[in-house]
C-alpha cells in the first residue's frame, strides 16, 4: 500500500506536478471523498473555470446484433434472437429527421459488431446523413468497430478512418476501452479488439486529425490498480497525440449481462472515480459524467467532484437501459440547464469538438440567460 498522504498529493495538485501511479492508489484507498473532490475541482477550475458543459445530441444504434457477445453487454444478440434488429439506412435517416426540431448538433452512433454488413453500409450511412443534415457533427463507431471494420474489409485503421472521414465523420466517441489490460479482456470481451488496437485506433485517428474521446467501464472484473494502470495509459497516447477531448468513467450496470452477481457501484464509488480520473488526467480537458449510467442526481452531484461536462440530450439511448437503467432515454435542454445552473455553475452548450454555442448566464433567481 502506498505510503503518500492526501496532503502531498494536495501540494502537487496546487503545483501542477503530474500524480504517480501510488498517488492514484492512494486517493482510490482513501475515504475521505469530500476532500478528495474538493482536490479535483482545483484542476476543472484551472480548465474550465465555472463552465459546466452540455450538448444536444441525437443517440442512434444501429444494430444490437454482435458477433462479440461481452460478458458485461445487455445490448448485444445473436441473429436469430427475436428481439435482435437492424437498422436499415432508411431507418436511420427518420431517426436522423425525428430529431430536427430539437436542434441537435451531433449525432452518437455506436453499434453491435454485426456478422453480416459489408463495410460499405457503414460509408452509406455516413454519407447520407451527412449530405441530409450537413451541418450536424457526426461522433461514430467506437475503436472497437473500426478495428471490426478494417476486419472485414481488408483495409488499414488508417484506411478504414480516411474513408469515413471523406464521408463525413467528424469525430470518434470513446467506447469499447472497457479496461485496457489484458487479463481483463480475455475474461469479458476476449472477441474483440485489444487494448494495443484499441489505442492504435486512437493514435491512428488522432493523426489523422479525428479528435476522440476515452471511457472507462468499472466495477466488474478488474482490480483497483488495473483502473489506474488504464488511466495512465490513456495518459501517455494523450501525451502523444493530444487528441482526447474527454474522458467518460461509466459504472457497470449487472442487470441481464452474464456478469449478474456483480453490484453496481455505488454513488460514493462513482463520485471517487470522477474525481481520481480527473486528478490523475491532467492532460485531458474534460471529465464527463455520463448521466443515462451514473442517474440524474450523481451526475449533477459530479459537478462539484471535478466534473465540467455532463454529456447531452441523448434521445433513445438503448445500450444501458439493456442493461437496466432507470434513467429516461431523453432529457431535454431546459432540463440540463436546471441541473447546471442549480450547483452554481454556469451552463454552457456546445458542439461536438466544444466550440462554445451559447452561455448561459445565472440570473438572481436560478434560472438562466443566454448571453
Amino acid at each position: 500500500m502506498s505510503k503518500n498522504s492526501l496532503n502531498e498529493i494536495a501540494k502537487k495538485v496546487e503545483k501542477d506536478i503530474r500524480l504517480s501511479k501510488d498517488d492514484a492508489m492512494t486517493l482510490m484507498e482513501s475515504n475521505d471523498i469530500v476532500y478528495i473532490g474538493q482536490l479535483a475541482n482545483k484542476i476543472r477550475e484551472k480548465k474550465s473555470g465555472n463552465y459546466a458543459y452540455f450538448n444536444v445530441n441525437r443517440h442512434i444504434n444501429l444494430t444490437n446484433i454482435c458477433v462479440s457477445r461481452c460478458k458485461f453487454c445487455a445490448f448485444s444478440r445473436d441473429k436469430e434472437d427475436a428481439d435482435a434488429y437492424m437498422m436499415t439506412i432508411e431507418d436511420v435517416m427518420e431517426a436522423a429527421q425525428s430529431a430536427r426540431h430539437l436542434g441537435i448538433t451531433e449525432f452518437h452512433i455506436v453499434s453491435g459488431l454485426h456478422p453480416d454488413l459489408p463495410f460499405d453500409y457503414y460509408l452509406e450511412t455516413i454519407t447520407n446523413l451527412k449530405n441530409m443534415m450537413p451541418e450536424v457533427h457526426i461522433q461514430a463507431f467506437t475503436a472497437v468497430e473500426i478495428a471490426y471494420f478494417s476486419q472485414i474489409s481488408g483495409l488499414t485503421f488508417r484506411e478504414v478512418l480516411l474513408r469515413l472521414k471523406e464521408a463525413g465523420l467528424g469525430s470518434l466517441p470513446g467506447g469499447g476501452a472497457e479496461i485496457l489490460n489484458h487479463r481483463v479482456r480475455e475474461a469479458v470481451c476476449s472477441k474483440k479488439a485489444t487494448s494495443e488496437e484499441w489505442l492504435d485506433v486512437m493514435r491512428t485517428a488522432h493523426n489523422l486529425g479525428l479528435k476522440s474521446n476515452a471511457t472507462m467501464l468499472y466495477g466488474h472484473v478488474e482490480t483497483v490498480g488495473e483502473r489506474i494502470d488504464h488511466l495512465v495509459r490513456l495518459r501517455e497516447l494523450q501525451d502523444e497525440t493530444g487528441g482526447f477531448q474527454s474522458f467518460i468513467p461509466l459504472p457497470f450496470h449487472p442487470h441481464n449481462t452474464q456478469l449478474p452477481h456483480f453490484k453496481k457501484p455505488t454513488a460514493f464509488e462513482n463520485l471517487k472515480m470522477l474525481a481520481v480520473s480527473r486528478l490523475v488526467l491532467n492532460n485531458f480537458p474534460h471529465v464527463k459524467a455520463f448521466w443515462i449510467m451514473l442517474g440524474l442526481k450523481v451526475a449533477q452531484l459530479s459537478l462539484l467532484f471535478g466534473v465540467d461536462d455532463l454529456d447531452g440530450t441523448v434521445v433513445e439511448e438503448k445500450i444501458t437501459h439493456a442493461a437496466g437503467a432507470e434513467t429516461n432515454q431523453s432529457i431535454s435542454r431546459e432540463e440540463l440547464l436546471e441541473m447546471i445552473s442549480s450547483t452554481g455553475r454556469t451552463p454552457v452548450e456546445r458542439d461536438t469538438l466544444y466550440n462554445v454555442i451559447k452561455v448561459y448566464e445565472l440570473k438572481e433567481q436560478g434560472a438562466c440567460l443566454e448571453t
